[in-house]
């Protein structure tokens, strides 16, 4: 059974990360590196036809950097609302005999693709791939030439953006642009009928994990999936099914589920991110047509009785809000190996979890979080303005990012909207009240195992917990506003933290969780005053821990309070209200800090204790698998 994070490339000069972790083949193609680039601020490309004219690019980048980053070779922050890319690959013989695909991993914001001449593809949203399939557009010889158009006005404010800004430089809590390709570019050949997708449901109460499989096309004749299931080498399923359709959906039984003294082992948590391996082949009679490695978790998310609920249990989440924003690099990762050290910092500082803050993040960062054990927030990047457009295209690019981020265990909640972002006069207009309750219920509908929040912050309308915002700078405040049911509900109703109604037309609570979903922001006084924003500002990192403590000791004896996420893990840009700096390295001693955040609290006293147990449990059990390898008598020897 193949791991997915194995060598998996045509060129087997590194090893990588497939960028697709979900649904990997053997071979590809890395196409990152060195392209040729040119900017069009006239647009005159297409009328001039740049995708037939190689002089036209008279500039080298370094994809996926984003040209206004140091990492892209070029740093241009200013305004190029249009900005193309070449780059000639080779294909072998053996190439020809499938279909060659295309693969990009997020183009911002509006992109055409042509091979050879040939337009092959087009695709609009900054956060999601797409797939362009050259196999009409090859020409005889090795050598093909692939163009690239991207679009991405910085004035457009129905476009979602996020926290990249429209003013030229930085200001207040938004960042630099992050412009055309900012996520892997591949290339890999298929069999003219491949596997497309794959999805997996789990089903921990009935000890099932659901199986969903699509093909590119219905097959010509019936064929066979074979679906190997295994768990750190002990297998788990090896079922073959008929498939006569273009897709096939089956429910494929965990066994091991139905002992729960086992289910420790089995089960996902962060505490034991434990995955299952997944190879899945296509045969045409006995000829293995198509192969895929893929991998799901056991765990089940939800809310009951005001608490977040795992596995049937409470769970406190203990979060940090990212904007998973580099300084070299923008909102790509600077490397691999940065986006797996983001997520063993944030479980170093203590956290569970981590909202990933208007920003669709990289696959491989989500595979991470799965791989090590972090809960996710996964949250559209949103935009400013409410029309019809910017309706449309946050709709439908939403839908994209719940397809694509499905199989994940590591994410247990949406957020489609942040503090009224782009429905900026939700209280007075029903249309933006009616969008966001629509919002929550496509969300819902498209995915209903998991928790949604339908505007995260304050003017609720509709959300399965209650996220509050309140960047109260004392513990002493918190407490007060927290302490008890009745404190809550006065908070909510009359204080109003962020200065807006809670509350909208007519909603009360139901019983949701109620959780901090932003708080803190504290920050201590920077050598440079030009580069502050913060909620707070202390004199010295002494100072900032204790008042850290201070926040967090009140929340964590909170007893109606079912989970935080503090802001923010990195100073980004003038934002210097990090935990750590934006190089990575820590402000405060990160062992005291994750004593903080791993305090029992008060609203859910037994998740602690139950991780406690749990490692208890792991432990003896290595000991009797350690005990058991030892020689018993003379002949054992």
């Amino acid at each position: 059974m193949k791991e997915p994070h194995q060598d998996r490339t045509a060129t087997a000069s590194d090893t990588r990360l497939h960028p697709r972790p979900q649904l990997t083949r053997d071979h590809w193609q890395d196409l990152n590196g060195v392209w040729r680039f040119a900017h069009d601020d006239a647009d005159n490309g297409l009328r001039e036809r740049w995708f037939e004219r190689p002089e036209a690019f008279d500039q080298e980048i370094i994809v996926p950097y984003p040209p206004e980053s140091r990492a892209s070779g070029l740093r241009a922050t200013g305004y190029h609302p249009v900005v193309w890319y070449r780059r000639t690959i080779e294909l072998v013989p053996e190439d020809r005999k499938g279909k060659v695909l295309l693969h990009f991993g997020a183009v911002d914001y509006r992109a055409r693709v042509w091979a050879n001449g040939h337009l092959v593809a087009e695709h609009e949203g900054g956060h999601t791939p797409f797939t362009a399939d050259l196999t009409h557009a090859l020409v005889p010889e090795e050598s093909q030439v692939i163009v690239v158009r991207a679009e991405d006005d910085p004035l457009d404010m129905a476009q979602p953006r996020g926290k990249q800004d429209w003013e030229r430089e930085p200001h207040a809590i938004w960042y630099h642009r992050t412009t055309g390709i900012w996520q892997p570019v591949w290339l890999e050949v298929v069999p003219h009928t491949f596997i497309e997708s794959i999805r997996w449901t789990p089903d921990v109460e009935r000890s099932r994990l659901g199986f969903h499989l699509r093909l590119n096309k219905a097959p010509d004749r019936d064929m066979r999936v074979r679906v190997q299931l295994s768990l750190q080498g002990t297998r788990l399923a090896d079922d073959t099914y008929t498939l006569d359709a273009q897709e096939l959906l089956r429910d494929i039984d965990i066994r091991s589920l139905h002992f729960k003294d086992e289910r420790s082992d089995l089960l996902w948590t962060p505490r034991n991110p434990n995955l299952i391996d997944a190879q899945i082949s296509l045969l045409d009679e006995e000829e293995i047509v198509d192969e895929v490695g893929s991998y799901a978790g056991m765990r089940s998310v939800g809310v009951r009785d005001g608490r977040f609920q795992l596995n049937g249990r409470a769970y406190y989440l203990r979060m940090v809000l990212a904007q998973n924003y580099w300084p070299e690099s923008h909102l790509a990762a600077p490397s691999e190996d940065a986006l797996r050290r983001e997520v063993e910092l944030v479980k170093e500082l203590g956290f569970n979890g981590i909202r990933i803050h208007q920003k669709v993040e990289d696959p491989r960062f989500l595979y991470w979080c799965d791989r090590l054990g972090l809960v996710v927030w996964g949250e559209m990047a949103n935009a400013y303005i409410f029309t019809p457009e910017a309706q449309r295209r946050l709709t439908r690019e939403w839908q994209d990012v719940l397809e694509r981020d499905y199989n994940h265990p590591s994410v247990v909640t949406w957020v489609p909207v942040n503090e009224s972002w782009g429905v900026p006069n939700l209280e007075g207009d029903r249309a933006q009240r009616s969008f966001v309750r629509g919002l929550y219920h496509l969300t819902a509908a498209l995915d209903p195992t998991r928790p949604v929040i339908g505007n995260d912050g304050w003017e609720i309308v509709e959300g399965d917990i209650l996220g509050v915002h309140d960047y109260a700078l004392d513990g002493a405040t918190l407490r007060e506003r927290y302490c008890s049911a009745e404190a809550l509900e006065h908070t909510l109703a009359s204080v109003q933290p962020a200065r807006r109604n809670f509350y909208l037309a007519g909603h009360h609570r139901k019983g949701e969780p109620v959780m901090l979903t932003e708080f803190g922001g504290l920050s201590h006084a920077p050598a440079d005053s030009d580069r502050w924003w913060g909620y707070g500002t202390l004199p010295d990192t002494d100072t900032l821990l204790s008042s850290y403590e201070d926040l967090l000791n009140a929340v964590l004896d909170s007893p109606v309070i079912a989970g935080f996420c503090y802001t923010q893990l990195t100073d980004t840009e003038q934002e210097t209200n990090g935990l750590l700096r934006e190089d990575r390295t820590p402000k405060l001693d990160m062992k005291r800090v994750k004593a903080i955040n791993t305090r029992v609290s008060r609203a859910v006293q037994h998740d602690v204790l139950q991780e406690i147990h749990a490692l208890a449990d792991e432990r003896r059990r290595e000991q009797m698998r350690a005990q058991a390898s030892q020689p018993t008598s003379v002949n054992d020897r």
